[in-house]
């Protein structure tokens, strides 16, 4: 992998491209993005964002989550992708559900590093798996973003996995700290996902931290979130 920015350097290992978060919150875990995309946008290909990959973005998304105290994903992504156990000794990975419908009898869970967010309304039977309720209807992110150290004590970077709703929420909540996007020298078309759904009219700016590029054209950027920037103007 070329690093392009900030030093330029003719090789950079993903230890060193992603050793570390871009920094801290002063009050809850530091949230970080990592996701694929095509050329197009689209984060899948047949559904999956297997298609999109390759060595060095799954060395990437490996990387991220060696650091990741806490990694939360999507019901359908967490069905989709097959989240298993983590293999970070202590890492936990917490399911985001608006309804409950969790298959609590899966390896994941049945590890024990699996918890469920979902709503204080939702039917779901604990048994045993650890779960934060927050918000009636709709999951309260941010809340629930304060409360991981509960099921995680000491946690401070809780990596984002997707899918595209749940980005959507997260960015809706400007819990974004750090988004690693990797973009796939490929058009797909279709109507797939993308990077994020569901969110309002945002105007969050973010600055480039990091760029690199390999020999098969996967560009690896890592964007830092600008909280003294000024709003976009209309």
């Amino acid at each position: 992998m070329q690093r392009l920015l900030p030093t330029p350097a003719a090789t950079v290992s993903l230890e060193d491209a992603y050793g570390a978060s871009l920094g801290t919150h002063p009050d809850r875990p530091w949230v970080g993005l990592c996701m694929v995309a095509s050329i197009d946008g689209s984060t899948v290909v047949d559904g999956a964002s297997a298609g999109l990959s390759s060595d060095n973005d799954t060395g990437v998304l490996l990387q991220l989550r060696s650091i990741a105290d806490v990694i939360i994903v999507g019901a359908g992504t967490a069905r989709g992708e097959g989240y298993g156990p983590p293999s970070k000794r202590g890492q936990r990975i917490g399911v985001v559900t608006r309804s409950g419908s969790v298959d609590t009898s899966s390896e994941l869970f049945a590890s024990g590093a699996g918890f469920v967010i979902t709503t204080t309304s939702a039917e779901f039977e604990e048994r045993g798996v650890d779960v934060i309720r927050v918000g009636d209807d709709d999951v309260d992110l941010a809340a629930a973003i304060r409360r991981i150290p509960e099921v995680s004590p000491g946690a401070t970077f809780v990596q984002a996995e997707g899918g595209a709703s749940l980005n959507g929420a997260l960015a809706d909540g400007d819990l974004f700290d750090e988004l690693n996007l990797t973009t796939s020298p490929a058009v797909v078309g279709g109507d797939g996902p993308r990077l994020i759904s569901g969110a309002g009219d945002l105007s969050s700016r973010y600055e480039l931290a990091q760029m690199a590029i390999d020999d098969e054209a996967f560009v690896f950027s890592r964007w830092r979130r600008r909280r003294d920037a000024a709003p976009a103007s209309p």
